[in-house]
């Protein structure tokens, strides 16, 4: 299994820039970038709840469990 994070999507949703996000969370832009391409290694949990704050979500929303490849050809 690996973590998606569907960070892209939530701010497509909410019409909400990757800007407006680093403004209202004070998360650096370099690393919500990285998050919106599912280029992150570890995400600290204190940036996940500004995010879940920021955008109005639960944690599940900006985090899901996917199967990756290998799995899904079993």
């Amino acid at each position: 299994m690996l973590i998606e994070i569907r960070l892209q999507q939530l701010l497509k949703e909410k019409r909400m820039s990757q800007r407006e996000l680093e403004r209202r969370t004070k998360i650096f832009q370099p690393t919500i970038s990285k998050m919106c391409s599912n280029n992150l290694q570890h995400m600290p949990l204190d940036a996940l709840a500004k995010i879940c704050e920021a955008l109005e979500c639960e944690i599940s929303d900006v985090l899901r469990l996917k199967k990756n490849e290998e799995e899904e050809a079993k």
